[in-house]
């Protein structure tokens, strides 16, 4: 393995870890897996990727062939990368010509193709690793890896080791792209018995639970009979209000969490991946009901709670938003009565505003303005748009949102100009509604 550019003590202790398992008996070799298991939980983003590399990668390939190192030992090891990889939310690359990464490919084949004495806890193991370093992976081997991994998923046992296992399935399901177009009759039934046994037992982890709702609705981009299922099945808003409350319970919002490497609080982790998969089905979304409204007002109460000390949070609360504003089918009366309306119209008002929250903000309102007028939604009654019109023009006039405007213009116009806001109109009258 190369040496590394700058060493900390992190990298330094992964380093001699890794070194020595060539020379350990099985036992051993496990127990410093184990230790290399927490030097991994103490990176930063920049130790992560140093040891993380195409040379670990094809170094473990060369040690399990030479019989140095034991498979399930390199299975334990990159089951802990991929899960911190994701919980740091750290972008890794494809790591789809290293030797080890043809190995797992070559193996997953093979076991897939016997007939007889096929060992499934093999298969789910080798599909997760896979996924984890393969980001270009054929149709063909999606379904294997789909199907074997939704298998694993669907164990009901509540013991702890059970449900470590299920949490791994279900997140390496919600890393598979909305791109990937996979036939709904392949994984439906079976991640819909998940949610539904979930609502009834409450049997998984909060992070197991949020990732199998993140599998399905990114399924919805490709599949938009999805909808009704997501809606009135499974009632995504009424579930996903329910565990952004009850994460956010869990969270000492007034206190500054410093992470220094480490993984910051699980549960603000969960929460950013609620908001980032809301923030897509409400921009997808080709149903409304009242649950969805409840759940833009719950975005609203945590945007509330983090934006003191958990900045990252609110930011992804306000560029929801923003985008929620876009969708049609979104009811403008929700985002009014939600409180996200009242609330872009405070924070354009406060002295301290950054960046994303003004670009975001007068984007919302850009788009709602859009929105009211007749020619770009047709599908609004006259007398409804109306009386809608009416209901912003005096929350506007409440909070006095025509002075923001204008003091803001000077500024957009030298912005705009010099790029730092692409996307916002040069033209102030687009930043109002037009009776």
């Amino acid at each position: 393995m190369q040496k590394m550019k700058q060493e900390t003590n992190n990298t330094k202790k992964f380093t001699e870890l890794f070194s020595q398992l060539g020379n350990d008996s099985a036992d051993d070799q496990k127990q410093k897996v184990e230790e290399m298991k927490e030097v991994i939980n103490e990176m930063d983003e920049e130790e992560f990727k140093s040891v993380f590399t195409k040379e670990l990668l094809n170094e473990m390939d060369k040690m399990i062939k030479e019989r140095m190192l034991l498979m399930g030992n390199a299975i334990l090891l990159l089951k802990r990368i991929r899960y911190c990889n994701v919980l740091k939310n750290i972008w890794i690359p494809c790591f789809e010509e290293s030797s080890l990464n043809k190995r797992f490919k070559k193996m997953i084949i093979e076991e897939d193709m016997k007939k007889d004495g096929k060992n499934e806890k093999l298969l789910v193991d080798l599909c997760e690793c896979y996924l984890t370093l393969d980001k270009c992976f054929s149709y063909e081997l999606l379904l294997i890896c789909m199907l074997s991994i939704l298998k694993a998923a669907s164990d009901k046992e509540e013991t702890d080791e059970v449900q470590k296992e299920v949490e791994m399935a279900l997140l390496e399901l919600s890393s598979l792209g909305m791109w990937k177009k996979i036939d709904q009759e392949l994984y439906l039934n079976e991640i819909k018995e998940i949610i539904q046994y979930h609502q009834e037992h409450r049997n998984l982890t909060y992070l197991a639970y949020q990732s199998a709702w993140e599998f399905l609705i990114k399924r919805l981009r490709l599949n938009e009979n999805l909808n009704e299922v997501l809606a009135n099945e499974l009632h995504s808003g009424r579930e996903a209000a329910r565990e952004l409350e009850e994460l956010s319970k869990c969270v000492d919002w007034k206190r500054k969490e410093e992470k220094n490497g480490r993984i910051e609080a699980k549960e603000v982790i969960i929460i950013g991946r609620w908001i980032d998969i809301v923030d897509n089905y409400l921009t997808w979304s080709a149903l409304w009901n009242e649950e969805l409204a409840g759940l833009i007002s719950s975005i609203v109460q945590l945007f509330r709670a983090s934006r003191d000390n958990y900045r990252e949070i609110s930011y992804r609360c306000i560029v929801l938003f923003k985008n929620t504003a876009t969708n049609g089918v979104v009811k403008i009366e929700g985002l009014l009565e939600s409180g996200a309306f009242d609330l872009i119209l405070e924070e354009l008002q406060q002295s301290t505003m950054d960046f994303i929250t003004t670009f975001n903000g007068l984007l919302f309102f850009i788009k709602l303005t859009r929105r009211l007028n007749e020619e770009e939604d047709e599908k609004m009654e006259k007398e409804k748009r109306k009386e809608l019109k009416r209901k912003v023009l005096e929350r506007m006039e409440e909070e006095g949102y025509e002075d923001i405007i204008i003091s803001f213009h000077e500024v957009l116009n030298f912005h705009i100009y010099q790029r730092f806001y692409y996307g916002l109109s040069l033209n102030i009258s687009d930043y109002f509604v037009n009776v």
